[in-house]
């Protein structure tokens, strides 16, 4: 099946008869790089092969990860950094460039199947990138276009929800008065191309900040009382849910209602400053494992129940060259050395935990949860081979100058 999908990429190069899509499966990581300890990218592409992890995440267009990912079958979604989109707007002659540069003289051998374009540019405080957002994305598109892979690579940019105002409950959410001005044409812009609305959602962000509101259960998909949308009759058992479903209805509000939402970023810290005190390896690994089961699951939120949630994980390896708060360099599922941070069923370059218990789902049982916040080691899972294809692959992070953003406090519910 993998071969028969690569030629038939390889085919499309020549006919431009494809809809580029960038993603397989329901999960996916983000391969963040502001690090100066973390393996070699071909260490990484063992590490993701080892994992099954076929979806990654960059947020530049580095060259060594480029080569290392060639014939690996991995699909890269590759990232314009910020720093580059006020030029890709302003010179369509440097877009289609960088597309040639970058994009067109890696395919098909590394399977780049999309261009993040910016990450988190509206609703920041530059107001400049702001507006140039829009320019840089119809340029990058049109890049493909000329080229003539447009077909194989799809363009997107990743909103914080910073974007959204009244979030609480989910149906009452809109983007916020001095985003929706720029946020309507670049939505139509992206129904027109194909490209969903992607979102970077924290339940850990949305506790932290607001512990005396949410129960931390809630945030971590343990079992709670939820909270009930009157408006749409609607019940939510966890708050990653909400974050999306808030999204649909800003979208809807804006008038897109078919514009399919992906999560490009979600994740828990395991270590963070005195202030993060919910910053433990413990509800990291109950964060992470529950997001891993319910993604398995295939289904879709309470708002848009056949449409198949899809998440990158953020995010492959802790960073420990970032600033912000402490909790900042501890998102990884695997440290700097390759070992994993916590056991939720992924095997790492080496082991720091010695021989863990694994168990599937099936011995879990339905409904039987161990704990308030967090799954003791003893039964965390293995998936199966074939849950392998119900997973999709997490996706990596970016350069030393391709920022993997400081988490912006998203809305509180």
């Amino acid at each position: 099946m993998r071969i028969l999908r690569f030629l038939f990429l390889v085919f499309s190069l020549g006919l431009n008869a494809v809809i580029a899509a960038a993603f397989t499966g329901t999960y996916g990581i983000n391969y963040g790089r502001i690090a100066d300890n973390i393996p070699s990218p071909d260490k990484v592409v063992r590490l993701l092969k080892a994992a099954k992890i076929k979806n990654v995440r960059i947020y530049d267009a580095d060259h060594s990860v480029l080569n290392a990912f060639k014939g690996t079958g991995l699909e890269l979604v590759i990232g314009l950094p910020n720093e580059y989109v006020k030029e890709m707007n302003a010179n369509a002659d440097h877009a289609l460039t960088w597309v040639k540069d970058n994009v067109k003289a890696f395919l098909p051998e590394t399977h780049i199947v999309g261009i993040a374009v910016g990450n988190e540019v509206l609703g920041g405080t530059d107001y400049d990138l702001e507006v140039a957002l829009l320019g840089a994305v119809k340029n990058i598109y049109n890049a493909t276009k000329k080229l003539g892979i447009d077909d194989l690579v799809q363009i997107s940019t990743a909103h914080s929800q910073a974007v959204f105002t009244n979030s609480y409950p989910p149906s009452a959410c809109i983007f916020k008065e001095g985003v929706a001005q720029l946020m309507k044409p670049l939505l139509e812009f992206f129904s027109q191309i194909g490209s969903p609305f992607c979102l970077n959602a924290y339940p850990f962000l949305a506790y932290s900040y607001n512990p005396d509101k949410i129960d931390i259960n809630y945030a971590l998909f343990q079992p709670t009382e939820g909270i009930y949308d009157e408006k749409t009759d609607l019940h939510y058992d966890n708050l990653l849910d909400a974050q999306i479903d808030a999204a649909y209805a800003a979208l809807e509000d804006a008038g897109l209602k078919k514009m399919e939402v992906i999560i490009t970023e979600t994740g828990w810290a395991s270590h963070g400053d005195q202030n993060e005190p919910a910053a433990t390896p413990s509800n990291a690994r109950t964060y992470h494992y529950n997001l891993r089961k319910r993604l398995a699951k295939r289904k879709g939120t309470p708002m848009r129940p056949k449409t198949v949630l899809k998440a990158y994980i953020f995010a492959l390896f802790n960073e420990n060259s970032k600033n912000g708060a402490g909790s900042e360099k501890y998102y990884g599922l695997f440290k700097a050395d390759g070992s994993i941070s916590y056991d939720i069923g992924f095997p790492g370059l080496k082991s720091s935990y010695g021989t863990s218990s694994r168990v599937s789902f099936k011995d879990l049982g339905a409904g039987k949860w161990f704990g308030s916040h967090s799954l003791p080691a003893s039964v965390l899972p293995k998936f199966p081979h074939n849950d392998a294809e119900l997973l999709p692959r997490l996706p990596v992070q970016p350069l030393q100058h391709a920022q993997s953003p400081v988490r912006r406090p998203s809305t509180p519910f």
